[in-house]
């Protein structure tokens, strides 16, 4: 059996899993059925079941099959979309040997689905940019990462400015306004029905994110959750009207200031265990943050000469970032666990090096914590993440493990800048991962880990990305 689909089998049935009763015999059969990779037939199962479950059962089976969907969505490439690409992009036509090759080393990834081989949508680009010897066979250069271009990090280096505390100085403020939209697919739901949506906000941070504004709604009514949930959202409702689709849509202006920690000025003072702090953020947080067996013997080995909390992050992030290339990732709810998924692909996107960084410092007693937002460089407008780190006697300090993965920068800390420092282009939403939502949202999230692109539902369920889609304009005003 595809150790793929076993893989996969395993996030489906996490719900049914954590339950307290005996596993009955629907669930079963549609465990068995989802291991084999018969999506049709787990989804029969499930729409039978549903006949005789209870209310909380039912929610359980729906989103077992609302993921399957989701699987479907992001393995829908077939061989031969996948040889077309690289013969289009890359001038040659891969063998099928070649093509197993890269199979086995997880550079091109599958999944089995009703007897058919299906590839990652983004499959045929990823295989050159984590695998060296593809992209000397095409002599053409990987397809971008998410790297931002490094004449606005050494612009702002030069006019950075100190601060009162030891090691910190800030990079020039930056403020945009932007405008964002969620437009929700006509028919997406009955005529008249109302649609619930949570469009991301930037938080109020007064180190780094200041004078944030809200200068427009699409909807008079609306509820800002400040301060009331780890994803911060401008929250709406608005009745669909047939044949149209349903816009929702907000303006804001946002300051934000870049920080740069010089490590060799920081001394860490001794952590105070007893601490929430320390606590929380040096704790296990399952599924995602799991001290497992392959995290212990990683961070053992790769911080083995490491004397002091700076110098574990320094093993970690510069191995990090010299074995685990950026990739186009799978939906993140699709994935049981993240960093046990970077290890064993040996690649991952912005945020899954993120929960790796994570948990490797939390599992060596150094208090790590998740952020993300937007990036809002100039051309280079996406979805990003990263982590802080936390220093006894310093503070939170910046942690970006994706943008540390490219070439050399001519500054001072070269490409390391970002082990310690965040440039001034973000929009920081969220101050942790699988967090709450206020107003509190009803049903099983689209994006079960991060919050940047929205979330939308109606009274009977959620509405997932291929039912709506978002879009960010930023004017920069300085």
């Amino acid at each position: 059996m595809s150790k793929a689909v076993l893989f996969f089998s395993s996030v489906l049935m996490i719900t049914f899993l954590a339950c307290d009763s005996p596993k009955t015999d629907y669930r079963q059969q549609i465990d068995d059925e989802i291991r084999r990779g018969n999506f049709t037939a787990a989804k029969q199962i499930i729409n039978s079941a549903l006949k005789k479950t209870s209310p909380e059962e039912k929610v359980q089976l729906r989103f077992v099959e609302d993921s399957l969907h989701r699987v479907e969505l992001d393995f829908r490439r077939t061989k031969n979309e996948i040889v077309d690409w690289i013969e289009k992009n890359r001038g040659f036509i891969p063998s099928d040997s070649l093509l197993n090759e890269w199979e086995k080393s997880k550079s091109l990834e599958f999944r089995i689905i009703d007897g058919e081989k299906r590839y990652f949508k983004n499959a045929a680009p990823n295989i050159f940019r984590v695998d060296a010897a593809a992209r000397e066979l095409s002599k053409i250069p990987a397809p971008k990462s998410d790297t931002p271009r490094d004449s606005l990090l050494i612009d702002a280096f030069k006019n950075k400015t100190s601060t009162d505390i030891k090691g910190k100085y800030l990079l020039p403020k930056k403020t945009v306004r932007v405008h964002y939209t969620i437009t929700v697919n006509a028919d997406a739901a009955a005529d008249g029905e109302t649609l619930y949506a949570w469009l991301p906000f930037p938080r109020k941070d007064i180190q780094r994110q200041s004078d944030v504004k809200l200068l427009a709604t699409s909807q008079p009514d609306y509820v800002l959750s400040e301060g009331q949930a780890q994803h911060n959202s401008v929250y709406m409702e608005q009745k669909t009207q047939k044949g149209k689709p349903t816009v929702f849509s907000i303006d804001f202006e946002v300051s934000s200031h870049g920080e740069w920690f010089d490590l060799s000025e920081i001394k860490v003072d001794e952590y105070d265990r007893s601490s929430y702090l320390f606590r929380a953020y040096t704790s296990e947080r399952k599924p995602q943050i799991q001290f497992s067996d392959n995290i212990k013997k990683l961070t053992d080995s790769v911080t083995q000469n490491a004397g002091t909390p700076i110098e574990s992050l320094q093993a970690i992030y510069r191995y990090i970032a010299a074995n685990y290339p950026w990739a186009s990732a799978l939906e993140y709810s699709t994935i049981p666990n993240i960093p046990e998924y970077v290890i064993e692909n040996r690649k991952g996107d912005c945020g899954q090096v993120a929960l790796l960084l994570i948990t490797m410092l939390r599992y060596k007693g150094i208090p790590a914590r998740w952020q993300s937002g937007w990036m809002t460089h100039p051309g280079e407008v996406n979805l990003h993440d990263w982590a802080e780190v936390y220093f006894e006697g310093t503070g939170w300090i910046p942690v970006d493990i994706s943008f540390g993965r490219d070439g050399a920068v001519p500054i001072k800390p070269s490409r390391e800048f970002f082990m310690s420092g965040i440039d001034s282009y973000r929009l920081y939403v969220n101050s942790d991962y699988s967090g709450k939502f206020y107003p509190r949202k009803k049903y099983p999230r689209s994006e079960t880990v991060d919050f940047q692109r929205g979330e939308v539902e109606t009274k009977n369920w959620n509405l997932y990305f291929d039912e709506w889609n978002y879009k960010m304009e930023v004017e920069y005003l300085n």
